[in-house]
């Protein structure tokens, strides 16, 4: 996903707000995101489509209102690819 003019603050006041960490969406792996001068970047691992599809009506739920209430205004751009491999080291914790 890609979020244009989202800023780290905006990110984590829509984290706490929504708490997908405390109760996540079923189905969902890891979760990484990042900032650049282009805005927020974020990459997430799921067990299937069926699983993402599961993710979209939790953006709509629970999502979407937090996002509105914190105020990123551009549109966001998502796009969904198959994994080819997926490796974790050990060692490597939930958050970071």
């Amino acid at each position: 996903m890609h979020w244009a003019g989202v800023t780290p603050e905006q990110y984590d006041a829509v984290r706490d707000a929504a708490g997908w960490e405390e109760a996540p969406t079923a189905g969902g792996q890891p979760h990484v995101a990042w900032f650049d001068d282009q805005g927020l970047h974020v990459t997430d691992v799921w067990d299937s489509r069926e699983a993402f599809e599961a993710f979209e009506a939790f953006f709509g739920e629970r999502l979407a209102p937090v996002i509105q209430k914190a105020g990123p205004a551009e549109a966001h751009e998502i796009v969904f690819s198959p994994l080819h491999r997926r490796f974790v080291a050990s060692g490597v914790s939930r958050t970071g």
